[in-house]
């Protein structure tokens, strides 16, 4: 796992002039999180607003290391996996994200997204899922 040093604050709220810190896995943390917010099987779960962190913890910094892999496939197409915590005002869960890079269009694609639910909120929910044509 690595994580830039230059990274201490959300997606949404690193400012201009960090933006060499964008690494892929960052902006796979901010789709999958902004994708997690928007979706309303989360929000009737564990309520609105919604924040993502790295680590169930009250170290600040473990809070802000989000666990990440990246890596490139035998056929040349990235991939980056992050996981983090969601909590919200009624409840909290684990969210498990793969995307990778479509090298036709070189956009980024989710393969898959799964939030878990804890505690007496338990269930999953899956809201993205690639099936390849």
């Amino acid at each position: 796992l690595s994580y830039p040093s230059c990274i201490t604050k959300p997606p949404h709220l690193v400012p201009a002039s960090k933006a060499h810190c964008t690494s892929p896995w960052y902006k796979i943390f901010g789709k999958a999180l902004a994708r997690v917010q928007s979706d309303s099987q989360v929000t009737a779960r564990i309520g609105y607003p919604i924040t993502g962190y790295g680590n169930e913890s009250r170290n600040r910094a473990a809070r802000q290391r989000i666990p990440n892999r990246v890596w490139t496939d035998e056929d040349g197409v990235e991939h980056v996996e992050v996981n983090f915590y969601i909590r919200g005002p009624h409840g909290a869960g684990k969210v498990y994200s793969e995307m990778f890079k479509d090298n036709s269009d070189r956009t980024w694609k989710f393969m898959y997204l799964l939030v878990e639910f804890t505690a007496s909120l338990q269930g999953q929910v899956m809201l993205e899922s690639y099936i390849p044509a």
